[in-house]
């Protein structure tokens, strides 16, 4: 099967993120009964194109300047560090799940 091009790859995650974004927003504003125009979808789309891909970036750095080429929980924990609330459920769900993969090993 054939590479799909970076460019194309990109404009499909994007159509993919638009979509969702405005799914959320139509079910939220059916349920506050409000109601959301295709522009304010696509700056919020756009805004969170943008957030997403600096945390990439910060993502990446944090990676390589452990001497990874793999990005680990530990990265996302370090980019979550400033929001606490954010952090605890993280490292919340972070230490459940090993906690499952530990129980798993033992059993099997």
């Amino acid at each position: 099967m054939a590479e799909i091009p970076e460019e194309e790859r990109r404009e499909r995650l994007k159509a993919a993120l638009w979509f969702s974004v405005g799914k959320i927003v139509d079910e939220e504003s059916v349920r506050k009964n409000r109601n959301a125009t295709p522009q304010f979808i696509g700056a919020l789309t756009e805004m969170l194109w943008t957030q997403l891909e600096n945390i990439a970036i910060d993502l990446e750095s944090f990676s390589n300047h452990a001497g990874r080429t793999n990005i680990s929980t530990d990265d996302v924990l370090l980019l979550a560090r400033r929001n606490e609330d954010l952090y605890a459920m993280i490292k919340d769900t972070v230490e459940k799940l090993k906690a499952q993969k530990q129980r798993k090993r033992k059993r099997g």
